[in-house]
């Protein structure tokens, strides 16, 4: 399998069955595919890809866009996001949450200072400055996790912002 799916590791795939692989492969899309392209990766007909990767748009795992006469599959990211505030919120408690932010924030900002950047991308134009190759790792690597951060925040953010009313809308009368 293509390394683009993230499921390179063929050892699993012989023991997992078609729709298995089928779904693994979809929901690790980093670009949108066709049916055919997940079907080769894969290793299943396009018949079978189609099949399943229909029932992960029906289950919002996956959008279907058309785009230049072809049906492309990609990762549905607002239902993901969803389905990942919506853990945030029911693993970690508020003061938790609160305190990943902080954290978050502070390391940014360290980062901000320690490098005198305002962003992942001065930090990664500044590595054609240094001639030490451990601190050109070093500042592509803080770039990369920088960029991570910056994603994560507005996760979090979100489910603190509706932490109390996810909270009452979860809980399960006994």
């Amino acid at each position: 399998m293509s390394d683009d799916t993230g499921t390179g590791d063929d050892s699993a795939g012989p023991s997992m069955t078609r729709g298995e692989r089928v779904r693994a492969a979809a929901r690790t899309l980093r670009t949108p595919r066709t049916a055919s392209w997940i079907a080769d990766e894969t290793d299943v007909s396009q018949k079978t890809a189609q099949k399943y990767l229909d029932q992960l748009v029906e289950d919002d795992v996956l959008r279907r866009l058309e785009h230049g006469g072809q049906t492309l599959y990609c990762v549905d990211q607002l239902m993901a996001t969803y389905r990942e505030v919506a853990s945030l919120q029911r693993e970690h408690d508020r003061e938790e949450l609160t305190s990943a932010l902080e954290s978050m924030r502070t390391t940014i900002a360290d980062w901000k200072v320690e490098y005198d950047v305002d962003s992942p991308g001065q930090l990664r134009a500044s590595i054609s400055e240094v001639d030490d190759p451990s601190e050109r790792t070093a500042r592509r690597d803080v770039a990369g996790e920088w960029e991570h951060l910056a994603d994560r925040i507005p996760v979090v953010k979100a489910a603190l912002t509706e932490y109390d009313w996810a909270t009452e809308r979860d809980a399960v009368p006994v």
